[in-house]
Parts: structure tokens; C-alpha cells; sequence
């Protein structure tokens, strides 16, 4: 596929997870399968967008010094994604990929950060390519729902929970006296909504 349709593409800084903290650039394509009710980003769930080819977003990534594209949405998913990660490779550029997994993956990843939904669950066969799992935490229930997923990736994977933004408040404790019990578990904030950068 050389043509994506994209809604945003812009350099910052990796808000949560693993590679917390670290530059890099965001590729959100649009379109997504599985419509989260407190999604943070539900204009991407359209996929009408202006495309650009994979040439397009070449060009103003390797105007930056970025070392790291993440490839989200939306669900990145919908799409294959094996031309555009062989031509970020190609240009030295380290490819991370963040899904639901909820479609084959395809393409040529550097980490895959999974992060599993009720509404459209990941296909099982995708759960041992994640080098991370994120369990987005909404409710108690949840902790429940993070073993189920925890049982299904690899020894190597790294595993967070991250509270669900508009209940950080109330689940960060639960979360902490989760982990302090769980220590396999790590915390994932979203750090980019505290430093105010996209």
C-alpha cells in the first residue's frame, strides 16, 4: 500500500509506556474497527482524510532528527503496513507500532506496543508479537481483564497498566496497590497530557 490516509503527523515527545520520555514522531493514520467509548482521539475513527504516499510522509520525517516513527490511529491495522515500514527502515528510522490488534499485523517492527479493547478484541495469533502490553485501566474489573492478556504475550514482553484519563484520579491508587502486589506490572502515565505537548 502506498497511500495512507493521515490525520496528523507531527515530531514529540513518546508520552507513555516503554519508551516514555523519548522523541518521536507520530504517524495517526485514520480509520478504526473498534470505536473505544472514552477514546481520546475519536476524530480518527473516519478515514476521511487527505492521503499521502508513503513518499509524502518520508519527506517530512527525515526533515527532523526523529530516530523513532509510532504508527497509530485510529488502527493502524486496517492497513498493510509492509512498504511503509521497509522505507523507514531503509532511512535508519526505528518503526513502533500502536494497536489493538484487533486485524493482522503486517510490517516490519522494531517494538509493538499492544493494547487490547473490549469492544473489538486482538486476534490471539497477533498477542505473542508484542514486545509491550498495555492494559488501559477503567475500572476494577480491569485487573482481570490485564491477567487474561499478561498470559498470552511472550516472558520478554513488558507489561502496564495505565489509567484511563478521565478516571486517573480515582484508579491511579488501585493501580499502585496493584502493582506494589503484581510487581511484573509496570506504570504507564501519560505524561504528554501533564507537559501539554501532542
Amino acid at each position: 500500500m502506498l497511500f495512507f490516509p493521515v490525520m496528523e503527523l507531527f515530531y514529540t515527545i513518546q508520552g507513555e509506556g516503554f519508551h516514555q520520555g523519548k522523541a518521536a514522531y507520530f504517524l495517526r493514520i485514520a480509520g478504526c474497527d473498534v470505536g473505544c467509548i472514552w477514546c481520546d482521539v475519536k476524530d480518527s475513527w473516519s478515514s476521511n482524510y487527505p492521503k499521502k504516499s508513503i513518499n509524502d510522509i518520508l519527506t517530512e520525517i527525515t526533515l527532523s532528527s526523529a530516530e523513532i516513527v509510532v504508527i497509530t490511529g485510529g488502527e493502524p491495522t486496517l492497513y498493510d503496513l509492509s512498504q511503509l515500514t521497509v522505507a523507514l527502515k531503509n532511512n535508519g528510522i526505528h518503526t513502533h507500532l500502536e494497536t489493538s490488534a484487533s486485524n493482522i499485523i503486517t510490517g516490519q517492527w522494531d517494538w509493538i506496543c499492544i493494547s487490547p479493547k473490549k469492544f473489538k478484541r486482538p486476534l490471539i495469533e497477533n498477542m505473542i508479537l508484542a514486545n509491550e502490553l498495555k492494559i488501559i485501566i477503567y475500572n476494577k474489573s480491569d485487573f482481570l481483564w490485564a491477567e487474561q492478556y499478561a498470559a498470552m504475550v511472550s516472558n520478554e514482553c513488558q507489561l502496564f497498566l495505565q489509567p484511563e484519563w478521565s478516571v486517573k484520579n480515582i484508579m491511579l491508587p488501585n493501580i499502585i496497590t496493584y502493582i506494589k502486589k503484581n510487581p511484573k506490572w509496570y506504570l504507564s502515565i501519560q505524561i504528554h497530557k501533564y507537559i501539554d505537548v501532542p
